[in-house]
């Protein structure tokens, strides 16, 4: 982990490289936050990251949604969403919750056209499944606004973990 401190004086190519994976997948929001240094402190870092993302276009916010990988899966995932999936047990599931992801997980996208997206630190796969289940029935103006504040809070964790 890094301090704020140690953060302001990376190079472009560091920085970058190193908040890449806080909005899956997304180098463009490290890009952008780069340019925001000088920061005073951790809270001034994280909320530019989330203002960045909250200002971007509709068709950017979805390009982000869609980075997301399907829940409970067998894919190569980034080491951020391996870490958080394997944090809650979904690299453990027995056969009849691993069909239940998988069912849920094509019956999502085809609705709303992106993957569930849920931090899921903390919860448990009853959670984690009973909250999809609940969220397959929203509205598409409803889904893709929750799926942003999930967004953000998994952007929060992640940072949190890389800085002091």
């Amino acid at each position: 982990m890094k301090s704020v401190k140690n953060i302001n004086i990376l190079k472009k190519s560091e920085f970058v490289s190193y908040f890449q994976n806080i909005f899956e997948k997304t180098k463009w929001i490290a890009d952008k936050m780069y340019t925001k240094k000088p920061f005073k402190n951790k809270q001034t870092l994280f909320y530019t990251a989330i203002a960045i993302f909250n200002n971007a276009t509709k068709k950017r916010a979805l390009k982000i949604l869609r980075a997301h990988p399907d829940l409970a899966v067998k894919q190569k995932l980034t080491k951020e969403s391996t870490r958080e999936q394997k944090n809650a047990k979904l690299n453990e599931c027995i056969l009849k919750e691993f069909n239940e992801f998988q069912h849920l997980n094509k019956e999502y996208k085809q609705k709303f056209g992106f993957p569930f997206i849920i931090a899921v630190k903390g919860k448990t796969k009853k959670i984690i499944l009973d909250s999809f289940k609940k969220r397959v029935n929203n509205s598409i103006s409803k889904e893709f606004i929750t799926a942003k504040k999930q967004v953000e809070k998994i952007a929060n964790f992640r940072l949190k973990d890389l800085v002091k």
